[in-house]
């Protein structure tokens, strides 16, 4: 291979992984990724809490975690910037949020211990679900309406809890 054919390689390899980078990286997976980094700030809010004020930081912090889920499934299905690291990041991001918030609460409130218990055999569930849809040939579809509804009950139990 001359000089010439090895830099068109290069080039083009460089042109794709810039498409490919534009394309992951879109408002709605931004949200996503805002969402995960707003996790360990819940958790250090929520867990250091003493007042209500500080209750209510956290609370909000959920709050906005909820908007931001909201805004990015809005977002990527009006302006068509659904991907497939979209469909991947995103419930992370929802499980990620849930599962620290239930492991917050279960620190903080021994009783919700419960809900952590029911939280890990649910995902577990749903992980050996996936697979073995996965290994059928099954497509990663979006959330449906369902899953949908569940987060914004969650989002709300937690809201009323926390604050």
């Amino acid at each position: 291979m001359d000089d010439s054919a090895v830099h068109d390689e290069i080039a083009t390899v460089a042109e794709v992984s810039l498409l490919d980078t534009k394309k992951i990286w879109n408002i709605p997976n931004l949200l996503s990724l805002i969402r995960i980094l707003l996790i360990p700030i819940f958790a250090y809010c929520y867990l250091t809490a003493e007042t209500a004020k500080e209750y209510y930081v956290a609370a909000f912090i959920i709050l906005l975690s909820g908007l931001t889920d909201m805004a990015d499934g809005i977002i990527a299905r009006h302006f068509h910037m659904i991907t497939d690291f979209g469909k991947i990041i995103d419930p992370i991001a929802d499980k990620l949020t849930q599962g620290t918030v239930a492991i917050c609460l279960s620190i903080r409130i021994p009783a919700m211990a419960v809900l952590l218990s029911i939280f890990i055999i649910k995902e577990f569930l749903m992980m050996i679900g996936g697979f073995r849809l996965l290994r059928g040939g099954a497509k990663i579809d979006g959330a449906r309406w369902f899953g949908k509804v569940s987060t914004v009950i969650f989002y709300v139990v937690m809201l009323i809890t926390i604050a």
